[in-house]
C-alpha cells in the first residue's frame, strides 16, 4: 500500500461518484456477508442507495484489505459523507488504516459506526434513505 499525504487528493482518492445522500460502506471478513447484507438493504429500503462492500475472501484468508475499504469509501463519496460498518477484528484494523490514508477533508467526513453489521447497515441506510445527515445516520445505527 502507498501511502501518501493525508491532504494529497490523487485520482485515486478522487470521488468515483456524487450522491445527494450519505453513503453506507460494509466492512466483513467475508465479502459474501458484505455483499448479502447490500442486497438485503438494496431489496428492502432502497435500491438507488450508494453502498458499497469490501470484504475478505477464501483465497485472502477472510482478510479485508485496506485497499478494498479505500476504494469501497470512494465509490460511494459524497459531500454529505460516508458511514462505515464493519464486524470485527482484523477488518476494523484495516479501516481505521485505510480511513487514516484518506485526504482530512474527507477523514472528517467518515464514521466508523460501532454497531452490529448487518442490523447497524440496515438502520443506517434507512436513516440515509431518509435524508439524515452523516451524524444522524451514525447515532441511529450505533443506538441499537
Amino acid at each position: 500500500m502507498t501511502l501518501r499525504s493525508p491532504e494529497e487528493e490523487t485520482e485515486a482518492t478522487k470521488p468515483a461518484q456524487q450522491s445527494a445522500s450519505v453513503g453506507i460502506v460494509i466492512v466483513s471478513g467475508s465479502l459474501k456477508i458484505a455483499e448479502g447484507t447490500a442486497e438485503l438493504i438494496h431489496q428492502t429500503v432502497d435500491n438507488s442507495l450508494p453502498i458499497a462492500c469490501a470484504g475478505g475472501t477464501t483465497a485472502s484468508g477472510y482478510r479485508v484489505e485496506a485497499g478494498a475499504i479505500t476504494e469501497a469509501i470512494r465509490q460511494v463519496w459524497s459531500n454529505s459523507g460516508v458511514a462505515v460498518l464493519v464486524d470485527f477484528g482484523g477488518a476494523e484494523t484495516e479501516c481505521e488504516a485505510a480511513i487514516r490514508t484518506m485526504p482530512l477533508s474527507w477523514r472528517r467526513r467518515i464514521a466508523l459506526c460501532n454497531a452490529p453489521l448487518i442490523e447497524g447497515a440496515f438502520m443506517a441506510a434507512l436513516a440515509a434513505a431518509r435524508g439524515g445527515d452523516l451524524e444522524t445516520v451514525r447515532r441511529i445505527a450505533e443506538d441499537l
